[in-house]
C-alpha cells in the first residue's frame, strides 16, 4: 500500500478563506479532502484527493443503521518561518486502528495514512492560519458504506479526511471553564466502546451537555458506569488534578479514552520531575481533598483545547472552586510548552513534531 499513488484531482475554484478573528471550531472547510475506498477482496484502495464535496450514499448503507464508524482529531501548526507541522500524528493513526479493531472495521496503513494527509496538507498549506492560537484541524474517519440492513460488519468502507481552519475549542480559552459532574447518565462501560473514538460515544453524551449548558458549564465530567463514583473524563478533555503536590489523573480502565495529550502532559510532567500518579480517584476523595485545602489545580487536556484550566467542578450542587478561578502555575506551564513546540517556537527534545514539506508531489 505504501507505494501507491495517491490520485490528485485540483479544485477549479478556491474557497474564500476565513478571517482569523471569524473562526469558529469545525464551520469552515479547506478545498480538498481525501478519500479511500475498501470493499471485499480487494482492500483498502483508490486512494485520492478530491475537491471537498457532498458524499453520495445509499440510504441503507449500514453506518446510518448500526454506527459503525470511527474518527481522530489532530491539528496542523504553522511556524513562525512559515513551515507546517504535526504534532504525533502517528499516535492518532495507531489509536484509529485500534478504534478500527473494537468496531470490526479494516486496519488501515498506518505509513501510508500519514504520507496521504501530509500530502493534502501540503496542497491546503494556504488555509493554515497563522493568528495566535489557531491551526488546521483535521479530522480522519472511517464509515461504513455498504447497502445492507444486516446486523453485521460491512464489506465496504470509506475513509476520509477533512481540514477545517479553527480557532480556541473553548470560548475561555486558556481562562478557566466550569464543569458540572454528571450523576445521571453514563458515556461508556468498562467492555464497552468508551477506549475507542466512536460517533456513538459522542451521541450517548448530548443530553448531559446539554442540561448543563444553560447554567454556564462548559462540559460535564463523567463517573464510572457502574458505582458512579469514580472519575473518568470530560466528553473532549481527560482531566487532572494537583492534589497535595502531586498530579492525579484517572488510570486507563476500558472505558476512557486514551488522549495524546493526556500522554504528552504526563511525560512533560515526568520530565521535570512533577510527581504525577494514574489511579483510580472517586469524587468523594476529591471533595475530601477539596474540603482539607489540598487541591491546588484542575486541569483537562485534549487535541483541540490543548490545556484547559478548570476553575469550578460542580458535584452534587457542590461548587468546587480551584485555584481562586485562575489559571494555575502547572497548566500554564503545560499550556506554553506543548503550544510551544507544536507552533515550533520552542525545541522539541522529544522528537513530537513530524514536519510537512511545503512542495506536494503530484
Amino acid at each position: 500500500m505504501e507505494d501507491r499513488p495517491i490520485q490528485v484531482n485540483l479544485s477549479s475554484t478556491g474557497k474564500e478563506k476565513p478571517k482569523s478573528d471569524e473562526l469558529q471550531f469545525g464551520r469552515m472547510f479547506t478545498d480538498h479532502m481525501f478519500v479511500m475506498d475498501y470493499s471485499e477482496p480487494a482492500g483498502w484502495h483508490d486512494a485520492r484527493i478530491v475537491p471537498y464535496q457532498p458524499i453520495a450514499m445509499d440510504p441503507s448503507a449500514m453506518v446510518f443503521h448500526y454506527g459503525q464508524s470511527v474518527f481522530e482529531g489532530l491539528k496542523a501548526y504553522l511556524t513562525p518561518e512559515g513551515d507546517a507541522q504535526l504534532f504525533r500524528p502517528e499516535k492518532n493513526l495507531r489509536r484509529i486502528n485500534h478504534s478500527n479493531d473494537r468496531l470490526c472495521i479494516p486496519r488501515i496503513d498506518e505509513e501510508f495514512a500519514l504520507k496521504a494527509l501530509k500530502q493534502l496538507i501540503a496542497l491546503d498549506k494556504d488555509w493554515i492560519p497563522d493568528a495566535e492560537g489557531t491551526s488546521l484541524y483535521i479530522r480522519p474517519f472511517i464509515i461504513s458504506t455498504e447497502a445492507f440492513l444486516g446486523v453485521a460488519p460491512s464489506r465496504h468502507y470509506k475513509f476520509i479526511v477533512i481540514l477545517s481552519p479553527v480557532g480556541a475549542y473553548y470560548k475561555e480559552g486558556i481562562n478557566p471553564v466550569k464543569i458540572a459532574v454528571e450523576n445521571k447518565y453514563v458515556r461508556a462501560a468498562v467492555g464497552g466502546t468508551g477506549e475507542a473514538k466512536t460517533g456513538g460515544n459522542y451521541a450517548s453524551s448530548l443530553k448531559a451537555q446539554e442540561l448543563v449548558a444553560d447554567s454556564g458549564f462548559a462540559q460535564v465530567l463523567w463517573l464510572d458506569a457502574v458505582e458512579r463514583k469514580y472519575i473518568e473524563e470530560v466528553g473532549s478533555m481527560n482531566v487532572f488534578f494537583k492534589i497535595n503536590g502531586e498530579i492525579v489523573t484517572p488510570i486507563l480502565n476500558g472505558s476512557i479514552l486514551e488522549g495524546i495529550t493526556r500522554k504528552s502532559v504526563i511525560e512533560l510532567l515526568k520530565h521535570w520531575e512533577i510527581p504525577v500518579v494514574e489511579r483510580k480517584i472517586s469524587m468523594e476523595e476529591l471533595y475530601q481533598a477539596y474540603c482539607d485545602g489540598l487541591v491546588e489545580e484542575a486541569f483537562g487536556s485534549g487535541t483541540a483545547a490543548v490545556i484547559s484550566p478548570i476553575g469550578q467542578l460542580t458535584w452534587d450542587d457542590k461548587d468546587m472552586v480551584f485555584n481562586n478561578m485562575e489559571t494555575g502555575p502547572i497548566a500554564k506551564k503545560l499550556y506554553d510548552t506543548l503550544t510551544g513546540i507544536q507552533y515550533g517556537k520552542i525545541e522539541d527534545p522529544f522528537g513530537w513534531i513530524e514536519k510537512i514539506k511545503s512542495r506536494v508531489t503530484l
